[in-house]
């Protein structure tokens, strides 16, 4: 234990043991000869001390100090202390990493810690078993190395994690992992691989089930429309039944749309069509967008202005990106008021081709603009009946954009209006010849 005049006590001991030389030099008549005697047995006393201290830390396997008096005594004490705390510490962070390993091992997910080099630090028993890693034999070794799959060590090697990526399982190709990795500490990455085998499977299932329900019901659809056209209807039939093939009629090419705007998605989920394979005349296409938006125009009497960068170019799928850019043109034709102004954009940014849509519309609330993109979600449902709509222009937009490595971007106001826009990556743009 330390005292606070310990050291004081030693100090007086020290001034004693020199008084007495100093006492026993002016009794011989010698001081010098006696006060370097003493100090020749003080530095021997150390010395032998230091040799025991060293004997203490490095050979002794004892953790107690060995007995000694003075200020030898307050060295070893502190030294005793330190050991003891650090073994405490240490003691703590072993439990502190048998907890983290604990809780690691029981993660529902695959999960690997690398570092700066790609080099695998650690990983947990899951991804033992579903990657097929090794522990300890794999420590050290870089993860590229082990999971081979290119479409992993494409996007483990482009350095951008923001969104994970699926991939078939290194042990079990029946399986379909989402790989997610997260940069963190000291430029580390933790790699988190989950089995979405289930949920891959349901959504190929949904996606062939709506593909082939829409096939099949356009047959039976065009057939009722072929009767309905040609069944007379005179102007002095039941007004009842002038109504009713009326409405008749609307519904069923309502459904028509329905079922063509359905097996647009699903060719566009299924497309495995290359964007880099073929250049998009952008200017052309929105020239056909901008006549047929003049057609649908005639009734709502709207200002329509295109502007258009004549020479900008992109790389694409042409019949995708015209599907997204007439449905964003012709939802802003169909849900602003009448008479109003709507102003579409093609343009280069530093990001990239920028799209836009701009109108002066009600605009929408806050609440309703992150789920726009969602299937057959509808703002306002009676209003949607009115138009038309399918309630998929926005699905397909955001299907297309995903297929072309961008995303849609909605900006409201209610009361002012809305913007809808897009930017293709600067690397899509096609360089005139």
């Amino acid at each position: 234990m330390y005292y606070p005049f310990s050291w004081l006590r030693s100090s007086l001991r020290l001034v004693l043991y020199l008084l007495v030389f100093a006492l026993i030099g002016w009794y011989i008549d010698d001081m010098l000869l006696a006060i370097a005697i003493g100090a020749t047995l003080l530095l021997l006393f150390n010395y032998w001390h230091l040799y025991k201290l060293n004997r203490w830390l490095w050979h002794s396997r004892k953790m107690s100090p060995p007995m000694v008096k003075g200020v030898w005594e307050h060295i070893y004490e502190g030294i005793y202390y330190l050991q003891r705390r650090n073994r405490n510490k240490r003691k703590e962070l072993g439990e502190l990493v048998k907890r983290f390993r604990e809780g690691s091992e029981a993660l529902p997910d695959a999960a690997v810690v690398v570092d700066s080099k790609a080099c695998i630090i650690w990983c947990n028993r899951l991804a033992r078993l579903d990657l097929g890693l090794k522990w300890p034999q794999d420590a050290g070794r870089r993860l590229d190395n082990l999971l081979r799959h290119p479409e992993f060590i494409q996007y483990f090697h482009a350095g951008n994690f923001k969104y994970p990526i699926e991939v078939p399982s290194p042990t079990n190709p029946n399986k379909t992992f989402e790989y997610r990795i997260m940069p963190y500490g000291e430029e580390h990455l933790l790699l988190i691989a989950r089995d979405i085998t289930r949920v891959s499977q349901l959504e190929e299932m949904r996606k062939d089930f709506v593909a082939n329900v829409s096939h099949e019901l356009r047959t039976p659809l065009t057939v009722i429309n072929g009767y309905l056209e040609i069944i007379p209807m005179d102007e002095d039939a039941d007004p009842f039944m002038q109504k009713a093939m009326k409405e008749m009629t609307a519904q069923t090419h309502r459904m028509q749309n329905l079922i063509e705007d359905l097996l647009v998605l699903s060719r566009i989920e299924a497309s495995s069509e290359r964007i880099y394979e073929n250049v998009v005349n952008m200017p052309a296409v929105l020239k056909q967008i901008e006549l047929e938006a003049n057609t649908l125009n005639k009734e709502k009497q709207h200002t329509i202005r295109f502007h258009v960068a004549p020479d900008l170019q992109v790389y694409g799928v042409e019949t995708e990106i015209r599907s997204a850019c007439s449905n964003l043109v012709f939802n802003a034709v169909h849900y602003t008021p009448a008479k109003g102004e709507i102003n579409v954009h093609w343009q280069s940014t530093p990001q990239g081709a920028r799209f836009s849509v701009v109108d002066n519309g009600e605009g929408i609330e806050p609440g309703h603009l992150n789920r726009l993109t969602e299937r057959f979600y509808r703002v306002d449902k009676a209003r949607s009946r009115k138009t038309g709509g399918s309630g998929l222009g926005l699905s397909i937009v955001k299907h297309v954009l995903s297929h072309h490595n961008s995303r849609l971007e909605i900006t409201s106001t209610v009361g002012e209006g809305s913007q809808f826009s897009f930017v293709l990556d600067k690397e899509l743009i096609a360089e005139q010849e």
